[in-house]
């Protein structure tokens, strides 16, 4: 019974099908865990996730970013953006399904001795904390409030968690940690403007997974939400930090990755070059 995590799929459904076959994945005997960022900016956002539904628990499916903007769309509570493909979404016939299945995904899941999130951890968060924070911000998410909650998760502050936030700051950090995080400094203060490479950190900000005494150095960390770690499109290239990043940029034109989880942290990485072309597979193993 295999278990594979996927990277960003971003509503590029042919792929993620190529990528299924490659591996053989069958729902009444293996597990995928998607790691975020489902849909939005590929061209099949609404075949993407009728294809996630259909697999029932056999697909554990986090929230991103793009995510949660799509339900802000939905509700009225954000604009459609540039690049933003969702349209398909927003017409679609079992739309209402849609959003209430969304709404009930989690934030982070560990399994397999593996923490799987869409952006990252907060740096002074431990494993215990990282699962208890994203279950809050699920109850409110998928809960009676959740119009409420959803208005209040976009924003940039507060960009330095405490133990004493509570209400709307108290969520909005932690969706902010868990889905959108990428650089962060020695005080914890995250910082959301910078994008491109780990070089480009302003100066004092470190890769979230690089600030030092983290409180998770000791738990596997898989993530996605930042292609532009995988220039290579190596899966792998961050294992010294005990991380893996799975954001291989398949909307971009790289590749979808596919990682078995296995023992003794052996990873198989299987994968789909995104480019219709140019539609090329690969087969890793890594120790």
């Amino acid at each position: 019974m295999p278990s594979y995590m996927i990277g960003d799929i971003q509503g590029c459904d042919s792929p993620l099908s190529q990528l299924l076959e490659v591996i053989d994945f069958s729902p009444s005997r293996d597990t995928l865990y998607l790691l975020g960022d489902l849909i939005n900016r590929g061209p099949n956002n609404l075949a993407t996730l009728n294809r996630l539904m259909g697999y029932g628990s056999s697909a554990v499916c986090l929230l991103g970013n793009h995510d949660l903007h799509f339900l802000g769309i939905e509700l009225g509570l954000r604009p459609l953006k540039a690049g933003d493909t969702v349209s398909d979404l927003l017409s679609a016939w079992n739309r209402s399904e849609i959003v209430s299945w969304l709404r009930s995904r989690p934030l982070a899941v560990y399994a397999h001795e593996c923490l799987m999130v869409h952006a990252g951890v907060y740096p002074s968060w431990d494993l215990e904390k990282t699962l208890l924070l994203a279950k809050e911000l699920e109850m409110q998410i998928s809960g009676p409030n959740w119009i409420e909650c959803l208005s209040s998760l976009f924003g940039n502050l507060p960009s330095l968690w405490s133990d004493d936030l509570v209400g709307v700051q108290r969520l909005r950090a932690t969706a902010n940690a868990l889905t959108r995080m990428r650089f962060c400094n020695e005080l914890g203060e995250m910082e959301f403007e910078t994008k491109g490479p780990a070089v480009n950190a302003p100066p004092g900000f470190y890769p979230w997974f690089a600030v030092p005494n983290r409180q998770t150095q000791q738990v596997l960390i898989a993530f996605g939400h930042w292609s532009a770690l995988n220039p290579t499109d190596s899966p792998q290239s961050l294992i010294h930090h005990n991380v893996l990043s799975l954001d291989t940029g398949c909307v971009w034109g790289g590749c979808l990755t596919a990682v078995e989880l296995g023992v003794k942290k052996e990873f198989n990485h299987v994968q789909v070059k995104c480019i219709k072309s140019d539609s090329t597979i690969k087969r890793v193993r890594t120790p």
